[in-house]
């Protein structure tokens, strides 16, 4: 907060300029939230600034030059007479909302993910500019001729690979022209560095130019392109005189263009006699053209080097080994993956699988670009999926890493004042070490000491009048729920953080009279007693066992995050009538199209909440659970991905992350859970396998994969008469 007197001359400066009083602003909205330590996350405005300072931008560039070949995103976005069209209006910002989707590619324990939009359109760096591929025809004397540019293309064909590693193929055509693109990362050997390889295929019945173009944009809209040059010998370019694209094969023509000139693609298939382009507002592109013969098809390929190069050594394109596929191999192969009669949530299941996998190279982040950060809340779920997965050493390596992020006072911190992360740290020690029978390693136990107290300490006490008496501040938690406010969802987490960690000072010995376990459980209880005793007080909910978001909010799409007592933390049990009328309030009043819609700040589908709630219905033996499952499986993207949040209309992503790492941890605990699930003390098995599928006439396996009480393999024999149920548990 500012200070008086910073605060009076901000007031001062900002009306001498004609403007409204932004400290009185700011009061203002405070208004709307509960009194809080901090009034915004430093971490978010940093955030939310970088966005919008890109959409500041993108309203220069792009709407008075909509003559240009813009991504895909923005053909649609600005186009009037399209379902994804937005009207700009009084918008200084033009963010794509639309169409929020793309694939990252790269290899296991790598930490930088190249991206491909759904039209191909290839970003190697994080926030760089873009490489794309055009079918460019011969034109009349009139200029007139008809183009291939996948952007503008209403269908294409977009694939996820995984063997012999992962790549991304994207095919368009149109009337007699075909173009495929296909990209990947691959490296000669685990110590090398990678490379991002593109291929591109293109025939045409007509004498045709394959065109490969830099482009100064990607999926978030422009990123600055101020030089290009050729490298020595044209075998490539050195962009931004620091990044070079190799070609493997010698283009036919060339063309540069900057920002006054127009884009490039207006001076093709003409020869260019430039040699370097200088751009200083930063639009500066470039392509070099491939003579396509009438009926044969041109292939052509680049290389863009992933790490810095040694300028003294001369850079030696990779030769084709079996490094990366072997590195996919090991990092997967103790995660089987299941069978079962869907072909399409079978490969959303293994597109999930490697999402997690690569996005956890140390750290755990949920998405390779907008969300290429850190929370708490992301890593521990996303590492509950890893783990039921069968890959414990990944999560193990994870887990270490959190300590660095512990502060003095025993708080776990990505974000400031998202109280949820102390009980996400222990909770995921605590299912490390159940579910693969270790105990929890001896420099864990001072954070998990200094975790659990901070929990404690930061409860609110000695107010038993209030309906927050007994709960955490206070705060921004996680950001679909609303302005600072006593969240239920944080207050759950501090509860099972608690639980946790009396387990895990059992299995460090300390269960004395006065030990930790004693104190911590006895803290646990004391806390989940506040919880209800402030759902009791809520006077805006009297008429229902529906929780709210908060004990000062009415019922609410935010209610969605008190679900968190059921699933994951299974506080209460399956029928406990204020999860299940809870589930039947978020079913009937916040379900878009089949599936949950978060109207707090997403403003859209939401695929991982949508399967938490699948979740609490499985487990209350609600049969909307396979509604719901279905629903999100419709919805992933032809690479088997979900961005955080999906447009209604669009279906495309219109919040976050274009590919969202814990939409697909949901998904991988859904499809387990469906078949292993584990119940206070007990093992269910295959509570959530539809009819449809024991109809099927085939196999259903799932395992072998760890669970709280071993590691345990399930397996169906379904015939029509009969169906065999067996099972093998270590």
């Amino acid at each position: 907060m500012l200070g008086k007197a910073a605060a009076w001359v901000v007031s001062r400066g900002a009306k001498a300029f004609g403007f409204q009083d932004p400290v009185k602003l700011f009061a203002q909205l405070q208004l709307f939230a509960q009194p809080s330590e901090v009034a915004f996350p430093i971490e978010l405005l940093r955030f939310g600034f970088s966005v919008h300072a890109r959409g500041m931008v993108n309203y220069c560039a792009i709407q008075h030059n909509l003559d240009w070949l813009w991504p895909y995103w923005a053909q649609r976005q600005f186009s009037p007479l399209d379902i994804a069209f937005v009207p700009r209006a009084f918008s200084l910002t033009h963010i794509n909302l639309t169409h929020r989707n793309w694939t990252a590619l790269g290899v296991p324990g790598y930490a930088h993910y190249p991206i491909v939009d759904p039209r191909g359109l290839m970003t190697p760096f994080y926030d760089s500019w873009s490489i794309d591929a055009w079918v460019i025809t011969e034109k009349d004397a009139g200029g007139n001729g008809e183009d291939l540019i996948p952007a503008t293309q209403d269908q294409v064909e977009q694939k996820l690979l995984f063997r012999p590693f992962l790549k991304v193929s994207t095919a368009s055509s149109q009337k007699k022209l075909k173009l495929t693109s296909t990209a990947w990362v691959e490296r000669e050997n685990e110590h090398a560095a990678p490379f991002l390889h593109a291929r591109f295929e293109a025939n045409s019945e007509s004498k045709s130019w394959l065109a490969v173009a830099l482009r100064p944009y990607n999926p978030e809209g422009v990123s600055v392109l101020n030089h290009i040059e050729f490298l020595p010998d044209k075998k490539g370019w050195r962009v931004n005189k620091e990044k070079n694209v190799y070609f493997a094969q010698a283009y036919d023509r060339h063309a540069f263009s900057q920002y006054q000139e127009g884009d490039v693609y207006y001076k093709l298939p003409a020869q260019d006699s430039s040699q370097s382009m200088t751009c200083a507002v930063g639009l500066a592109s470039a392509v070099v053209l491939f003579e396509i013969k009438p009926g044969q098809t041109r292939e052509v390929e680049i290389h863009i080097p992933l790490e810095k190069e040694d300028a003294k050594k001369q850079t030696v394109l990779p030769e084709a080994s079996t490094a990366t596929a072997e590195a996919w191999r090991k990092n997967i192969q103790h995660a089987p993956l299941p069978a079962f009669p869907d072909d399409r949530l079978r490969f959303i299941y293994e597109a999930s699988l490697h999402t997690a996998v690569l996005h956890s190279p140390l750290e755990i982040f949920p998405g390779p670009f907008t969300y290429k950060h850190f929370w708490f809340r992301d890593a521990a779920l996303i590492s509950h999926a890893l783990l039921c997965a069968g890959l414990p050493e990944r999560v193990e390596r994870v887990i270490d890493a959190f300590l660095s992020r512990q502060k003095k006072s025993g708080y776990f911190h990505s974000q400031e004042e998202e109280w949820d992360s102390n009980g996400q740290v222990l909770w995921i020690m605590h299912k490390f070490c159940q579910m693969t029978g270790r105990a929890p390693k001896p420099e864990w136990k001072k954070p998990i000491l200094q975790g659990a107290r901070w929990i404690t300490r930061k409860r609110i006490t000695g107010k038993p009048e209030l309906a927050h008496n007994g709960l955490f501040p206070a705060g921004f938690s996680a950001e679909y729920l609303g302005p600072n406010d006593f969240y239920y969802w944080d207050d759950f987490w501090g509860v099972q953080g608690l639980n946790s960690a009396a387990w895990l000072m059992e299995k460090y010995g300390e269960s004395g009279e006065s030990g930790a376990v004693q104190e911590f459980q006895k803290e646990a209880d004391d806390f989940l007693a506040s919880i209800e005793t402030s759902l009791k007080k809520n006077s805006l909910c009297k008429n229902s066992s529906a929780m709210p978001a908060s004990p000062y909010r009415r019922l609410d799409s935010g209610s969605i995050g008190s679900l968190t007592a059921g699933y994951p933390l299974r506080l209460w049990p399956e029928q406990d009538l204020r999860l299940v009328e809870t589930i039947h309030y978020l079913a009937d009043h916040c379900f878009v199209k089949g599936a949950f819609f978060q109207d707090i700040a997403h403003a859209g589908i939401n695929p991982y909440l949508t399967l938490h709630m699948a979740q609490n219905m499985l487990r209350a033996g609600d049969p909307r659970y396979w509604e719901a499952i279905r629903k999100i499986a419709g919805l992933a993207t032809s690479t088997g991905q979900w961005p955080e949040a999906i447009h209604p209309q669009t279906l495309g992503g219109c919040m976050g992350d274009g590919q969202h790492a814990w939409a697909s941890a949901e998904w991988m605990m859904m499809i387990r859970n469906m078949f292993v699930r584990e119940e206070g003390g007990t093992l269910i098995l295959c509570s959530g396998i539809p009819e449809v599928w024991l109809e099927s006439n085939q196999t259903l396996q799932w395992g072998p994969t760890p669970t709280e009480f071993g590691a345990v393999q399930v397996r169906l024999q379904c015939t029509e008469e009969t169906i065999t149920l067996e099972w093998k548990g270590a």
